[in-house]
């Protein structure tokens, strides 16, 4: 059975594989074939990425890569930190780009670390006060280092600041140029084998964004895809190891991941709940513009 219609592919993201390990393994495996779809799949830079070289800025976020890509016709999906996605698909909403919607809240739960170096005065949250913690602007290391960093120290003494993609942030670490800098996977294990200090850390969720191009029985199709992966990821993640430390540029290998941190489960419906709750904070914040409504910015389409 093939659900797709018309005559073009959906085109569908590949990022940071922490976020996307179940689309991967979902095309590896089958998973999307048996569902009777034929997808393309789109690589595009992201910050885990040691190859990496564009730059990012505070002040900006659809004309990144895979933004520009989505909003020129040559991705249709993708998928990326929770606050990032609700953040572009509000202004997108409120500008003249192409649409994108919340349609599901994804599969990969991961995992953020704000880390320091070994020989560091700080042994605790409290003690970055004023202290620079390099992030990606206006993604999930930035994001959740607000909400890692919020329940000890005033906003006005949470210090972010951009020291490049990850790599590039390790080493501002090194150097001594920031005094912590917050990591996702493959990044914690890097640092961990670097003797570096992890300070805090947790799980944060990534959504799902689509183009109305893709109707809900093709979502739906995807979301169940990307479902038997995460049973597959769940039994054991080992195999597909080597997509996270490919990254690293040769830093890690793959009997060096901490896969304990590889955390999923399958596409949900993104509720109104999480809508209110996920974009108050993202306005208290100053990182998207108010005026947003749950009906303009989600479509729980592959549910219906």
């Amino acid at each position: 059975m093939n659900i797709q219609q018309g005559a073009n592919k959906p085109q569908v993201a590949i990022m940071n594989a922490v976020h996307d390990l179940p689309v991967l393994v979902a095309r590896d495996e089958g998973f999307f074939r048996d569902e009777g779809l034929d997808l393309e799949f789109v690589t595009t830079p992201g910050m885990a990425q040691a190859t990496t070289s564009h730059a990012v800025k505070f002040d900006s976020v659809l004309d990144r890569p895979l933004d520009s890509k989505f909003n020129d016709g040559g991705i249709d999906q993708y998928r990326m930190c929770e606050w990032g996605i609700m953040k572009r698909a509000v202004e997108a909403a409120a500008g003249d780009l192409r649409q994108r919607k919340i349609v599901a809240l994804g599969a990969a739960m991961s995992s953020f670390a704000i880390v320091v170096r070994g020989d560091c005065d700080a042994y605790e949250p409290e003690q970055l006060k004023n202290r620079e913690i390099a992030v990606t602007p206006n993604n999930g290391s930035h994001f959740t280092t607000l909400k890692l960093m919020e329940g000890f120290l005033a906003p006005e003494h949470i210090k972010t600041v951009n020291a490049g993609p990850m790599a590039k942030r390790l080493e501002a670490l090194h150097q001594g140029e920031v005094a912590a800098v917050s990591l996702m996977e493959p990044w914690i294990s890097v640092a961990q084998k670097q003797g570096l200090r992890i300070l805090i850390e947790s799980h944060s969720t990534r959504s799902e964004a689509a183009s109305e191009d893709l109707d809900g029985p093709t979502l739906a199709a995807m979301f169940r895809a990307q479902a038997r992966a995460v049973e597959v990821l769940q039994k054991d993640p080992t195999p597909y190891v080597h997509y996270l430390t490919a990254e690293t540029g040769g830093r890690l290998e793959p009997h060096e991941f901490q896969v304990w941190r590889l955390l999923h489960a399958p596409p949900q419906p993104y509720t109104r709940e999480r809508f209110d709750d996920t974009y108050n904070w993202t306005v208290k914040w100053n990182m998207t513009v108010p005026g947003a409504t749950y009906e303009a910015v989600v479509d729980n389409r592959a549910w219906d």
